[in-house]
């Protein structure tokens, strides 16, 4: 990403698989009622950080119907119309491939092996028919390097550690271990990020 530009990630609002702690990868579940006001509450609040700004700069999305909604209700609470916005595939969460569906506390059980192995090295490992840390950060770096202006984003919780991961340089060790809230907005730049 270009030095000067100031990027505001905003994770998907909550939907019922984020709540009983399902994977969801890149299956498309849309917001639950928390969510939707996630999502209210983070357009009030940028649209109080950006002011007039609102209006210039550029405003992109996951395609997966949890971000798409997320957007349109952030832009209506910013005073704009719901739509345009841009989306781009590079955003989609990363993908769980033969856990997407499972519930965390059923892994012991149904996937101890992988367990294991996710808990030994979780910025590496990848699941069978899905992608890895490395791979997201590739498709994620890729993105930044298109960015020309700052930018409003919504996407999910492992794109939004992989985007600080580039920026912010950190540990591969430390970047799964990242909060990923969903009723908070990320304020980044190169090297320097903020909680609004």
């Amino acid at each position: 990403m270009k030095s000067g530009i100031t990027l505001y990630f905003v994770r998907h609002g909550e939907t019922d698989w984020n709540k009983i702690q399902r994977y969801q990868g890149q299956t498309d579940i849309p917001l639950n009622d928390t969510g939707r006001e996630q999502a209210s509450r983070n357009g009030k609040v940028l649209s109080d950080v950006l002011g007039p700004q609102k209006f210039l700069v550029d405003f992109v999305a996951s395609p997966l119907l949890r971000a798409t909604e997320t957007m349109e209700i952030l832009r209506v609470n910013m005073g704009l119309p719901p739509r345009p916005f841009a989306l781009d595939d590079r955003l989609k969460e990363q993908n769980f491939g033969h856990w997407e569906g499972l519930i965390w506390g059923d892994l012991p059980k149904l996937d101890p092996e992988g367990l294991a192995a996710r808990l030994a090295d979780t910025y590496n490992w990848t699941p069978r028919g899905g992608e890895n840390y490395p791979m997201v950060r590739a498709r994620v770096n890729a993105w930044l390097d298109t960015l020309e202006r700052d930018t409003v984003v919504v996407s999910h919780g492992n794109i939004s550690r992989s985007v600080r991961g580039i920026l912010l340089d950190l540990d591969t060790a430390l970047i799964p271990k990242l909060s990923v809230p969903q009723d908070k907005i990320l304020r980044l730049t190169c090297g320097h990020s903020e909680w609004l």
